[in-house]
Protein backbone atom coordinates (compact mmCIF):
# COMPACT_ATOMS: atom_id res chain seq x y z
CA UNK A 1 0.00 0.00 0.00
CA UNK A 2 3.31 2.40 0.78
CA UNK A 3 4.27 1.63 -3.10
CA UNK A 4 1.02 2.66 -4.65
CA UNK A 5 0.86 6.14 -2.06
CA UNK A 6 4.85 6.72 -3.42
CA UNK A 7 3.93 6.33 -6.69
CA UNK A 8 1.14 8.41 -6.91
CA UNK A 9 3.21 11.06 -5.70
CA UNK A 10 5.74 10.34 -7.89
CA UNK A 11 2.43 10.39 -10.33
CA UNK A 12 1.47 13.93 -8.93
CA UNK A 13 5.42 15.60 -9.32
CA UNK A 14 5.70 14.23 -13.26
CA UNK A 15 2.06 15.75 -13.42
CA UNK A 16 3.38 19.01 -12.21
CA UNK A 17 6.44 19.36 -14.63
CA UNK A 18 4.15 18.66 -17.47
CA UNK A 19 1.73 21.30 -16.40
CA UNK A 20 5.12 23.88 -15.92
CA UNK A 21 5.98 23.21 -19.40
CA UNK A 22 2.37 22.98 -20.60
CA UNK A 23 2.35 27.29 -19.39
CA UNK A 24 5.28 27.68 -20.17
CA UNK A 25 5.03 26.45 -23.86
CA UNK A 26 1.53 28.46 -24.37
CA UNK A 27 3.14 31.41 -22.67
CA UNK A 28 6.16 31.54 -25.21
CA UNK A 29 3.49 30.86 -28.26
CA UNK A 30 1.48 33.83 -26.35
CA UNK A 31 3.77 36.56 -26.02
CA UNK A 32 6.39 35.85 -28.42
CA UNK A 33 4.54 34.44 -31.81
CA UNK A 34 1.16 36.37 -31.18
CA UNK A 35 -0.25 32.61 -31.18
CA UNK A 36 -1.89 29.88 -29.14
CA UNK A 37 -3.41 26.61 -29.70
CA UNK A 38 -7.08 25.50 -28.10
CA UNK A 39 -6.01 22.37 -27.22
CA UNK A 40 -3.10 23.33 -25.27
CA UNK A 41 -4.85 25.42 -22.93
CA UNK A 42 -7.79 22.81 -22.46
CA UNK A 43 -4.43 20.34 -21.24
CA UNK A 44 -3.52 22.86 -18.87
CA UNK A 45 -6.85 22.00 -16.80
CA UNK A 46 -6.75 18.92 -17.51
CA UNK A 47 -3.55 18.13 -16.18
CA UNK A 48 -4.19 20.71 -13.09
CA UNK A 49 -7.52 18.72 -12.16
CA UNK A 50 -5.90 15.29 -12.45
CA UNK A 51 -2.75 16.57 -10.31
CA UNK A 52 -5.56 18.20 -8.00
CA UNK A 53 -7.31 14.97 -7.81
CA UNK A 54 -4.62 12.20 -7.37
CA UNK A 55 -2.61 15.28 -4.86
CA UNK A 56 -5.60 14.57 -2.34
CA UNK A 57 -4.72 10.85 -2.41
CA UNK A 58 -1.14 12.13 -1.89
CA UNK A 59 -1.43 14.93 0.44
CA UNK A 60 -3.50 12.53 3.05
CA UNK A 61 -0.85 10.05 4.27
CA UNK A 62 1.57 13.34 3.94
CA UNK A 63 -0.35 14.65 6.86
CA UNK A 64 -0.31 17.50 4.25
CA UNK A 65 -4.04 17.41 4.16
CA UNK A 66 -6.61 20.61 5.29
CA UNK A 67 -8.16 20.75 8.43
CA UNK A 68 -8.57 23.29 11.72
CA UNK A 69 -5.35 22.93 13.25
CA UNK A 70 -5.75 25.50 15.91
CA UNK A 71 -7.93 23.14 17.29
CA UNK A 72 -6.12 19.98 16.03
CA UNK A 73 -2.86 21.21 17.33
CA UNK A 74 -4.00 21.34 20.99
CA UNK A 75 -4.51 17.23 21.20
CA UNK A 76 -2.12 14.83 22.53
CA UNK A 77 -0.70 12.46 19.36
CA UNK A 78 -3.28 9.66 21.06
CA UNK A 79 -6.34 11.89 21.00
CA UNK A 80 -5.09 13.00 17.39
CA UNK A 81 -4.77 9.15 15.93
CA UNK A 82 -8.31 8.95 17.55
CA UNK A 83 -9.77 12.26 15.67
CA UNK A 84 -8.13 11.09 12.50
CA UNK A 85 -9.55 7.57 12.30
CA UNK A 86 -12.87 8.73 13.30
CA UNK A 87 -12.80 11.45 10.84
CA UNK A 88 -12.03 9.33 7.83
CA UNK A 89 -14.40 6.46 9.03
CA UNK A 90 -16.99 8.90 9.07
CA UNK A 91 -16.45 11.84 6.31
CA UNK A 92 -13.59 10.58 4.38
CA UNK A 93 -14.56 7.27 3.27
CA UNK A 94 -18.08 7.63 2.48
CA UNK A 95 -17.65 10.66 0.49
CA UNK A 96 -14.64 8.67 -1.24
CA UNK A 97 -16.99 5.80 -2.62
CA UNK A 98 -20.11 8.20 -3.14
CA UNK A 99 -17.81 9.77 -5.44
CA UNK A 100 -16.31 6.63 -7.19
CA UNK A 101 -19.34 5.33 -7.61
CA UNK A 102 -21.37 8.29 -8.12
CA UNK A 103 -19.51 9.56 -11.27
CA UNK A 104 -19.85 6.17 -13.10
CA UNK A 105 -22.93 7.45 -15.12
CA UNK A 106 -21.04 10.61 -15.54
CA UNK A 107 -17.72 8.82 -17.08
CA UNK A 108 -19.57 6.43 -18.94
CA UNK A 109 -22.53 8.90 -20.61
CA UNK A 110 -18.88 11.28 -21.84
CA UNK A 111 -17.68 7.71 -23.64
CA UNK A 112 -21.10 6.54 -24.71
CA UNK A 113 -21.51 9.74 -26.62
CA UNK A 114 -18.05 10.57 -27.47
CA UNK A 115 -17.89 13.60 -26.23
CA UNK A 116 -16.04 16.17 -27.39
CA UNK A 117 -14.61 20.28 -26.76
CA UNK A 118 -17.06 22.54 -27.48
CA UNK A 119 -14.47 24.37 -28.90
CA UNK A 120 -13.00 23.94 -32.27
CA UNK A 121 -9.58 22.75 -32.19
CA UNK A 122 -10.26 21.34 -28.41
CA UNK A 123 -9.40 17.70 -26.98
CA UNK A 124 -11.12 15.38 -27.82
CA UNK A 125 -12.16 11.98 -25.78
CA UNK A 126 -13.33 14.17 -22.57
CA UNK A 127 -14.12 10.98 -20.91
CA UNK A 128 -10.76 10.52 -20.13
CA UNK A 129 -10.46 13.16 -17.86
CA UNK A 130 -13.63 12.08 -16.84
CA UNK A 131 -12.58 8.83 -15.75
CA UNK A 132 -10.05 10.18 -13.35
CA UNK A 133 -12.64 11.42 -10.64
CA UNK A 134 -13.87 8.08 -9.75
CA UNK A 135 -9.87 6.62 -10.22
CA UNK A 136 -8.71 9.41 -8.16
CA UNK A 137 -11.33 8.68 -5.76
CA UNK A 138 -10.99 4.79 -5.67
CA UNK A 139 -7.02 6.43 -4.59
CA UNK A 140 -8.62 8.59 -1.99
CA UNK A 141 -10.35 5.52 -0.29
CA UNK A 142 -7.35 2.98 -0.88
CA UNK A 143 -4.84 5.82 1.01
CA UNK A 144 -7.73 6.34 3.70
CA UNK A 145 -7.42 2.91 4.18
CA UNK A 146 -3.71 3.02 4.81
CA UNK A 147 -3.73 6.49 6.90
CA UNK A 148 -6.69 4.75 9.13
CA UNK A 149 -3.83 1.74 9.64
CA UNK A 150 -0.96 4.47 10.22
CA UNK A 151 -3.14 5.61 13.23
CA UNK A 152 -4.06 2.84 14.31
CA UNK A 153 0.15 2.00 14.72
CA UNK A 154 0.42 5.33 16.14
CA UNK A 155 -2.09 4.11 18.93
CA UNK A 156 -0.40 1.26 19.94
CA UNK A 157 2.72 3.00 20.37
CA UNK A 158 1.00 5.28 23.02
CA UNK A 159 0.37 2.45 25.21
Amino acid sequence: MRKIHDTIGSFTAILLLLLIFNLFFDVVLRYFFNTTFIWLQEFEWHLFAVMFLFGIAYAINEESHVRVDFLYDTHSPKTKAYINILGTVLFLIPFALFITFDSYDFVYDAYDYSEISEDPGGLTHRWIIKFMIPLSFAFIFAMSLLYIKTNITKLKEQK
